[in-house]
């Protein structure tokens, strides 16, 4: 039976739980759960990380732990019992955990590893606090560490600040919002500036000298010396180096480590410096022979310094190398440092050795303690302590020291006979009183233990040595009085012996007999003469002698030896003990000299503070005893002293001895009586306070009121205690009058005089102190009473000097932290004073920062006692006193602007925070009962107006992001419980005041803002939580969002007809709050919407307000990353199910419809734009998006916007082209006007003229990027023709050179063609703009199929690219899955008049083949019926897809969206036609290139040849023969008959062809070729044969077509209505614009002379540019994949872009043998079959197809084509149909061919043959260009990759003369020197042939235009108006001669067209 737990509530797991039984819930490791019953070893409840899921789990795998529980029964709350540091630290690092991890996923390895080691450090101190041994420090110790490094991780992850109350996290419900505060800004303050350490420490380590040849022990002495001031002001750090230059004990570290301490902040200055000087101990000599001298003397060696600032970077200087210099002359030694300093070099050099010192130092900040913990190995290891000399900065109680400072100065000596100087030494020892030499007290630096003597260094010959040798004596106290120093002298002899010679001594007493020790200063001192072998033991021998001059001048009558030599030493003592102050000494004797005792008490403020302090104790004993022996006649004196005392401790240097006072108060003061005379003198000193003229000394009193009034009291109750408490009454009537003196002293005002002021200031800043000590004897309302009498004295004129209007607050702010108001009593008592003066601090706006800090304090002691009474009273009092002027402060100070300096920022940000923290403790601090209280206070509804519009606004302020930290999460959740309960309060005064007739817009719009804000704030959203932060805030405060949201929702509903007021206005506001991921926010705010949209039809009878505002506001909103697809949905479905009954019904669902696609559209914008790299995604939803602005919403704005934003992604992506077409959408937008135009988005204020202009040079500048010049020359004639209007000829002039560049790089610049790709996107994951639908996309350069599928599954990485090309079904539609349909299609472009007209450069046509393109094509073949395995081709048939774009490309993107699709089906014999067709095309060109010299070499044409008679005569015709010849075939296929007929003449055409290749191939193929050629010969008559041709004769007889040339010519039809009755040809021609795509290289004609020569074989003579005039039909795809390579661009293999089905060996073989790969019906997606040996063969059979027919019986496959233009525009392409209609421009146009256009050379011609023809090179001193021949294949033909990224037209051979591109080598003909169509030589006379030179193909643009079978779409700008007179052409050379021409021969042209109206530029 499972039964409620009591006990086991709260555990943790700790081995994972699957959960596999019923009912089990799953646990891992770690989890904590909380349980709620318990049943036979089982436990029931829920892991805390998913409290929604309870389960049952194994009690063995949990381990219980203490816990509270709190709210018993079902909504309990478990909280563990442990420490609440344990607590923090188990969630934190829970949280820790999966940001950690996330680390390293983000590659920010530094700060993984950082964490992971701090991780690992509070683990292991976790262990230490649970194991529970630790002492009390230790714990604290321990919990600062792990305090320490949870801020830093919570700092370095981003996590919030936690306020900290003794290492222990706080509740804010536990504390005062005020305190709340303090705790987060000092964390704040603490972690952003952390404190400047006042005490420093340097550490130095000695590690070497570096020198060549030292060889002697050195001595190395370290100091710090004041530049500035010239003396050390640091003991000397002291270590002995070995003969090597290493430390002596090394074993030993604090003999060469030291640490310099108490360095003050005053010391880190430039000016102190390290110095080092090194003493050598040796021969006197460094160059003396080692047995010289046995006697080791002390040499000076060297100095080094540096400056401390060189280490104020932080930096620890490892290995730091000092150069060592020398002094010159050895009497510099002792300013050598001083010489370096100044950089005096001719004092100095580099030691000799040229030394170097190597040491380490570093700079320490902080106290000893903190230096001791932070670097304790330091300590642990050893290291010597150096200090300052003399005190430090601060003395503290109980420090012991004293030492006797001796400087070694300097010394005057006779030369005592000798004829040189003499070498001194000086020896220094201390004897004692009774002549015994004191051991070890002579210490020469920290490092270095003391030494019983000292001998100085030796200065070579010198007479006068100064030595400046710092000594520190450390004598004992008791061994000072009768102590005494000596000093002998010795003369160092540097002979032989080299004997140390006594030759006089000095000695110096260190105590007077009177006690005091000797003074500080410089002595002077007497040397004594002696004789070498004087004993100077017995000391009475020479102490009655003089030792001082100084004495000796001051008493002449002495009789003594007078003397020239003398020696001068500097002492300084630093002792705790002893003194050398004779009036301290009298002072402390005065019961021995009575009669000194005023003279005593007066000298004392003269004495030393450091000596009072001393002797603390013992002075205040003699003060009293003084007074307790006359108080009537040193009373006042005795005062005097002690305030003086009293004020010496208040120096921050004498600061630590006032415990010491404290101590003696209360342990050691024993004056019983002395109250009185305190009482009676401070009354006096009160009382003359407003007569006095000078008031220092009185202030110096009232400074120490605070000791004054402690003896008092203390002195009070001792005489209580020893009298029983006798005369009360009279202590508390002196008490009572004191005070009322001060009260009268207090209210006087200061009139003009600043001294009463100052001593006001005085008494009240010391006043506060004085009440602790009243409550010792009095009660605390008494106390309170007297303070507040005493304090409602002061004068309240606010003009008062504002020095004083500071301290009073100050008094006041000392007054709320005094133990006197922490009582409820006092508080209530005093309250009101500090109220009123806060009031009229605040009223004047004047010392804020106090101000605050008061209040601050106040609502901590109400939130402590909240619990009482009494406080809600005091609410009352502070409600009605200060919340108004406390919301008009914060309004005041956060409307100031921020001052700049860093600093008074801080402290304006604080005062700031403490005002918000204080109103904020209000708020809570007041129940219903204040709230009512207030609301009722105000007497009018104008006042309550303000007041709410005030405390709105305030809350609208404390809402701002910068109003806290970031990282102040706690604090903010605070606050905003506070402010929305606050609002839920006030919205009832709202409801019931301010509706109706007293609706007051302003208000109710403050309320609705406010509320709104208060929604989005970033501290609000929970889904940005971690879970714990998210359950703990949910726990504390709710969703605070919802709560606020439903109270919105409320006061809409009553607002009734008000709310017209509110739309659109409040729309974007709702629809932001709306947006946010809450469900149950999102389910009261969207009905709103609902609302709305009624309240306005009601108004004007439609939703255009509400619908404009909630599409302006999405785009914005959305763009910023708000919203959802859920949310979407969500707003779709329950506003249709809001309007179901409503009558305007349909108009909503339309306007929600419109909303919810926008909203799609956005959302999948949002989502493209998250990718880093511009791709297709983001470009085609930008045009989504573009095109929704524009056709259904109409939003100009919006879509110019989308317009510069899709203009700025193909300018990343380097897509100019479409760039350009992008900025020309917003080009027509635009007139040539001079209407102004605002400043918008880049663009400055300039008239629309200015504007058009600069992008229409914008435009034209992307075109040329995008080597799209044919679109750039139109747009140049356009501004060049607005410049010319404006008679701007400089600009003209730029604009027409532009032009012509364009033509120029037409011609010279080679451009790549680019393939296209169908992608089908199918599957609901896609994108809605992409969803299900297929697309035709421009590929970049060189990007073949596989590249381009890479590229989109990487756009894509989800989807599944499918492997066949058939249309996917429904299911795959429906799928939740993303399928990617890919294949290559070939373009079909619309016009063929460029692409067929002779003459025009293949650099032209290149750019008509692949733009403008709307329609592409894809061939897929397949088996119909049963398959013939004997020939395969009776069932091949070719299925045909036809593709129609809804916009040409390129555009304004790589890709567009299909249109239409219309599939039709090739029957076997129109598919053998159009593969016939195709390689006769090939044939001819390879031949016409060949005759023409376009080829390096005639291997293209070997090949070519070779693949056609090969494959023939292995069976490659004859299958056709076989298949479509047949009887059966013939009868079951009646309707074919033209067909067979039309395959018959295109056999023989190819029979025809190919003999006239071979011959061609005779003259051109190598040497080496000419077996093969042989070898073709042969096999072509096999091949004639198998056709059952014999010869030609029979042919031609029944061929409608003649060879006059030597030419095969065959008609292109086989019907005799296609010729005319002249027997001519009817050629149609097309506009230039209705080009195929397939034909993606131009191929020229035979040349006329190369046709002569060829006529030389044929035996015929017809100009050759007329053999091949014919017009194929479209021809299927190729079979093979394999690309044709461009000339300059060659491939040794066939790629596999295009792939080709796999088919059966037999029918592999069959087809290949007369099939080029290129002819073969393929599938883009199939992958090659073709052996790799039969690669290199297919390749080289690649060839242009033939052209389109230009007959009007099209064949079936394009006559199911639907020409369905389309505009280049945003409409749809209906209305571009439309347009096109009209006759508006389309496409570039090209010129119309003059009336006579038949050229010479495209008439045949019955003149006889001319003789044998000349070779071109021969010719009459020219070459000819040959005559370009446009046959084209629309088939599926390989492009070549593009160059540019933008505009792409093919490949273009650098010269005229085209290349092969069949050849698999890199060809270029040579560039002919003659650019007009070539001619033979047969027909006409070398006089012609100037005129040819001058005859030109005009280029294809112009002003007129043709009536096209399908308009390519052109964007209107870069179409021309028609002129009223076009320009007349030139007509073609040799027209006239056409007339004398046969007429038989002529050809027919069509009539001209009619010239469409000028489209006019579009306006939005």
């Amino acid at each position: 039976m499972w039964i409620p737990t009591e006990h086991e509530k709260y555990g943790v797991v700790i081995a994972s739980f699957r959960g596999a039984v019923p009912y089990g819930l799953s646990l891992e490791i770690g989890d904590t759960v909380q349980i709620l019953e318990k049943c036979d070893g089982w436990f029931r409840g829920f892991a805390l990380k998913n409290p929604n899921i309870k389960g049952i789990f194994p009690s063995s795998y949990v381990h219980l732990k203490t816990a509270f529980v709190k709210n018993k029964g079902q909504f309990e709350m478990v909280i563990p019992t442990e420490d609440s540091v344990i607590t923090e630290m188990t969630s934190t690092l829970r949280d820790w955990g999966t940001m950690w991890k996330q680390l390293y996923v983000r590659n920010e390895g530094d700060l993984f590893h950082r964490l992971w080691h701090i991780m690992n450090e509070i683990l292991d101190l976790r262990r230490q606090v649970l194991v529970g041994h630790l002492t009390h420090d230790r714990m604290k110790d321990v919990k600062r560490h792990i305090t320490a490094r949870l801020d830093w991780g919570n700092e370095q992850l981003g996590l919030d600040l936690v306020p900290r109350k003794e290492y222990a996290m706080v509740d804010p419900e536990d504390i005062s919002i005020t305190e709340l505060y303090r705790l987060m800004e000092h964390r704040h303050r603490k972690k952003d500036t952390p404190a400047q350490a006042s005490s420093h420490q340097l550490f130095v380590q000695m590690k070497s000298l570096m020198c060549s040849n030292l060889g002697e022990e050195l001595e190395v002495i370290f100091s710090l010396f004041d530049s500035k001031e010239s003396r050390p002001i640091s003991e000397r750090f002291f270590l002995r180096l070995n003969r090597n230059g290493l430390p002596k004990a090394p074993e030993k570290p604090e003999r060469h480590c030291s640490l310099f301490v108490d360095l003050g902040s005053g010391e880190l200055r430039r000016d102190i410096y390290i110095t080092v000087h090194i003493i050598r101990i040796g021969r006197m000599g460094a160059g003396e022979k080692k047995n010289a001298c046995s006697v080791q003397y002390r040499r000076p060696f060297g100095c080094a310094v540096l400056s401390i600032a060189d280490l104020l970077t932080g930096e620890t200087k490892d290995d730091l190398v000092l150069k060592v210099y020398m002094c010159n002359t050895e009497s510099e030694w002792y300013q050598i440092h001083e010489n370096i300093i100044k950089k005096l070099n001719a004092r100095y050099n580099l030691t000799g050795s040229n030394a170097g010192l190597a040491v380490s130092l570093q700079l320490l900040h902080g106290d000893m303690e903190q230096i001791r913990r932070e670097y304790s190995s330091m300590f642990s290891h050893g290291v010597s302590v150096t200090r300052k000399l003399g005190f430090s900065n601060i003395i503290m109680p109980g420090e012991m020291r004293n030492d006797l400072y001796i400087t070694i100065e300097r010394g005057e000596f006779e030369k005592g006979g000798k004829s040189v100087a003499r070498n001194v030494e000086v020896t220094m020892l201390i004897v004692e009183g009774g002549g015994q030499t004191l051991k070890d007290s002579i210490s020469f630096g920290s490092g270095e233990p003391p030494a019983s003597e000292y001998h100085s260094f030796v200065l070579y010959h010198n007479n006068s040595p100064r030595w400046s040798e710092l000594l520190k004596l450390p004598i004992p106290v008791d061994k000072f009085r009768g102590a005494h120093l000596r000093f002998e002298f010795r003369h160092c002899s540097t002979k032989e012996k080299g004997e140390k010679k006594l030759f006089g001594f000095s000695f110096v007493p260190l105590m007077q007999e009177d006690g005091r020790t000797l003074p500080d200063g410089t002595h002077e001192l007497i040397v004594h003469k002696c004789e070498e072998n004087t004993n100077l033991q017995d000391t009475t021998r020479y102490l009655k002698l003089p030792f001082s001059k100084g004495i000796l001048l001051g008493n002449p009558n002495q009789a003594t030896k007078t003397t020239k030599e003398s020696f001068w030493i500097t002492s300084f003592l630093c002792s705790t003990k002893l003194t050398q102050n004779g009036d301290m000494l009298d002072l402390l004797k005065w019961r021995t000299h009575p009669d000194k005792i005023t003279g005593c008490l007066s000298k004392l403020k003269e004495i030393d503070g450091s000596e009072i302090v001393k002797f603390l104790q013992d002075t205040l004993d003699t003060l009293f005893g003084i007074l307790d022996e006359n108080s009537q006649k040193y009373g006042s004196k005795v005062f005097d002293s002690l305030v003086h005392i009293i004020n010496l401790l208040q120096d921050s240097k004498f600061h630590h001895f006032k415990p010491v006072m404290d101590t003696y108060i209360e342990s050691h003061f024993a004056g019983a009586l002395v109250y009185r005379d305190l009482i009676k003198v401070l009354k006096w000193y009160v009382d003359r306070i407003t007569e006095a003229e000078r008031q220092e000394h009185i202030q110096e009193v009232l400074k120490a009121q605070e000791y004054i009034f402690k003896y008092i009291v203390q002195s009070r109750r001792l005489f209580s205690l020893a009298t029983g408490g006798q005369q009360e009454d009279e202590f508390r009537c002196c008490i009572q009058e004191l005070l009322l003196s001060v009260r009268f002293f207090l209210s006087q005002e200061s009139k003009g005089c600043g001294a009463l002021s100052q001593s006001q200031a005085v008494f009240l800043s010391s006043f506060p102190a004085v009440y602790s000590e009243l409550l010792k004897l009095f009660d605390v309302r008494e106390v309170a009473n007297l303070v507040q009498d005493t304090l409602g004295s002061l004068p309240t004129i606010v003009h008062v000097d504002d020095a004083l209007q500071a301290v009073k607050l100050q008094c006041i702010g000392k007054t709320v932290e005094s133990q006197l108001y922490t009582n409820p009593d006092s508080r209530y008592i005093l309250l009101p004073v500090v109220l009123h003066h806060l009031h009229t601090h605040l009223q004047e706006q004047k010392d804020l920062i106090m101000c605050a800090r008061i209040l601050s304090n106040v609502f901590c002691l109400i939130k402590k006692n909240s619990s009482e009474k009494s406080v809600l009273e005091e609410i009352d009092v502070i409600v009605a006193s200060l919340l108004d002027i406390l919301l008009r402060t914060i309004l005041e100070i956060t409307s100031r602007p921020q001052p700049s300096g860093s600093a008074t920022r801080l402290q304006f940000q604080d005062v700031t925070g403490e005002f918000v923290a204080c109103l904020l403790s209000l708020l809570r601090q007041m129940t219903d009962r204040h709230y009512q209280q207030l609301l009722d206070s105000f007497n009018t509804k104008e006042e309550l107006r303000d007041f709410l519009l005030q405390i709105f606004t305030v809350f609208r302020i404390l809402i701002r992001p910068e109003m806290f930290p970031k990282d102040w999460t706690v604090m903010r959740l605070v606050a905003n419980n506070v402010i929305i309960t606050t609002v839920l309060y006030l919205s009832d005064a709202l409801r019931k005041n301010f509706l109706n007739e007293n609706f007051d817009y302003k208000i109710w719009d403050s309320y609705f803002y406010l509320a709104v804000i208060f929604i989005n704030q970033l501290c609000l959203q929970l889904e940005m939580f971690t879970p714990s932060k998210k359950k703990k805030v949910l726990e504390k405060y709710g969703d605070m969002r919802v709560t606020m949201g439903c109270e919105i929702f409320s006061m809409w509903q009553n607002l009734g007809e008000h709310k017209l007021h509110f739309i659109p206005a409040l729309i974007g506001p709702f629809l932001e709050v709306t947006l946010i991921p809450q469900p149950d926010l999102r389910n009261v705010m969207i009905p709103i919407f609902h609302d709305m949209m009624d309240w306005e039809h009601r108004r004007s009878g439609n939703f255009k307000q509400v619908e404009a505002k909630l599409i302006d506001k999405l785009d914005s909103l959305m763009s910023e990353g708000k919203g959802d697809e859920t949310y979407r949905e969500l707003f779709n479905s329950i506003l249709l199910k809001k309007i179901e009954r409503e009558t305007w019904r349909e108009s909503g669902i339309s306007l929600i419809a419109t909303v919810t696609r926008l909203m799609e559209r956005l959302l999948d914008y949002r989502d493209c734009m998250k990718v880093g790299e511009v791709d297709g995604k983001k470009i085609g939803c930008t045009v989504s998006l573009l095109n929704f602005y524009k056709t259904e919403l109409n939003k100009e704005e919006m879509y110019i916007r989308y317009i510069h934003k899709l203009y700025d992604l193909h300018l990343k992506a380097q897509n100019f082209t479409e760039a350009a077409y992008t900025l020309l959408l917003y080009d027509e937008l635009l007139e040539w006007s001079e209407r102004p135009l605002r400043e918008f988005l880049s663009y400055p204020m300039q008239t629309e003229w200015q504007r058009k202009e600069h992008l229409h040079l914008a435009v034209i500048q992307n075109f040329d990027r995008g080597k799209c010049w044919e679109n750039g020359i139109i747009l140049c004639r356009k501004v060049a023709e607005q410049y010319e209007s404006y008679y701007d000829y400089r600009n003209l002039s730029k604009m027409r050179m532009m032009e012509a560049s364009f033509y120029d790089k037409i011609m010279d610049q080679q451009r790549l063609e680019p393939e296209f790709f169908r992608v089908g996107f199918y599957g609901k994951k896609f994108p809605f703009f992409l969803r299900n639908k297929e697309f035709v996309c421009r590929g970049h350069d060189y990007e073949r199929l596989e590249a381009f599928q890479q590229r989109m599954l990487g756009e894509f990485p989800q989807a599944i690219a499918m492997q066949h090309a058939n249309q996917p079904d429904e299911t795959i539609f429906q799928a939740e899955a993303q399928y990617l349909q890919i294949y290559a299609v070939t373009p079909i472009p619309e016009s063929q008049e460029v692409l067929q007209r002779e003459g025009v450069p293949d650099n032209i046509k290149s750019f008509y083949k692949v733009n403008h393109i709307w329609k592409f094509r894809y061939d897929r073949p397949f088996h119909k019926g049963p398959k013939d395995k004997e020939n395969e081709f009776k069932s091949l048939w070719v299925e045909r897809t036809s593709l129609s774009l809804v916009q040409s490309l390129p555009g304004i993107s790589r890709w567009f969206e299909v249109d239409k699709r219309e599939v039709v089906e090739m029957s076997p014999l129109e598919n053998a036609i159009e593969v016939l067709e195709n390689k006769n095309q090939q044939l001819k060109t390879l031949i016409s290139q060949c005759q023409t010299r376009q080829m390096q070499n005639s291997n293209p044409l070997t090949m070519c040849l070779n693949g056609v008679i090969d494959a023939a005569v292995n069976g490659g015709v004859s299958r056709y023969q076989e298949a479509f010849f047949v009887k059966e075939y013939i009868l079951s296929h009646p309707e074919d008959g033209e067909k067979i007929a039309r395959l018959r003449e295109l056999m023989l055409e190819q029979a025809q062809i190919l003999e006239f290749g071979l011959a061609v191939h005779e003259k051109f193929v190598p040497q080496d070729m000419k077996p093969l050629h042989k070898k073709l010969v042969d096999q072509f008559f096999v091949m004639k044969s198998s056709l059952g041709i014999q010869d030609f004769s029979a042919c031609l007889q029944a061929s409608p077509v003649h060879f006059p040339n030597g030419s095969p010519r065959v008609c292109r039809n086989s019907a005799p209505a296609s010729m005319s009755p002249d027997g001519t040809r009817v050629i149609p021609r097309r506009s230039p614009l209705s080009y195929p795509a397939a034909n993606r290289y131009s191929s020229s004609s035979l040349s006329s002379q190369a046709s002569a020569e060829v006529s030389n074989i044929t035996g015929q003579s017809e100009s050759s540019d007329e053999v091949f005039n014919m017009q194929p039909s479209p021809s299927t795809s190729s079979l093979s994949s394999t690309h044709s390579a461009s000339p300059n661009v060659t491939s040794s293999a066939p790629s596999s872009a295009r792939a080709s089905p796999l088919l059966s060996d037999k029918h592999k073989h069959s087809r290949e043998n007369c099939l080029s790969p290129r002819e073969r019906p393929c599938s883009a997606i199939y992958p090659p079959s073709v052996e790799p040996s039969q690669r290199l063969l297919l390749f080289n059979h690649i060839g242009d197809g033939p052209l389109p027919r230009s007959d009007p019986n099209l064949s079936t496959p394009e006559k199911a084509v639907n020409p369905t233009p389309s505009s280049w525009s945003l409409d749809s392409g209906q209305e571009a149909r439309n347009v096109a209609d009209g006759g508006k421009l389309t496409s570039p146009p090209v010129p119309p061919r003059p009336t006579q256009t038949a050229s010479p050379a495209r008439h045949t011609s019955s003149i006889s043959p001319s003789p044998a023809g000349r070779s071109p090179l021969k010719g009459p001193g020219q070459s000819f260009t040959p005559s370009p021949v446009e046959y084209h294949s629309p088939g599926l033909l390989s492009s070549s990759p593009v160059l540019s990224g933008s505009c792409s037209s093919g490949i273009s051979s650098l010269s005229r003369c085209s290349t092969s591109e069949t050849s698999g080598f890199e060809n270029q003909a040579p560039e002919p020197s003659t650019p007009g169509p070539g001619l033979g030589s047969s027909g006409y006379g070398g006089s012609e042939e100037p005129t040819r030179r001058d005859s030109k193909t005009p280029p294809p643009y112009s002003v007129y235009e043709r009536t096209l079978r399908r308009p390519v779409p052109l964007p209107h700008s870069l179409s021309i108006p028609v002129t009223p007179e076009p320009p007349a052409l030139p007509p073609k050379p040799l027209a006239a001669r056409s007339s004398h021409l046969e007429n038989g021969t002529r050809r027919t042209e069509p009539g001209p067209r009619p010239r469409p109206l000028p489209r006019k530029v579009s306006q939005l």
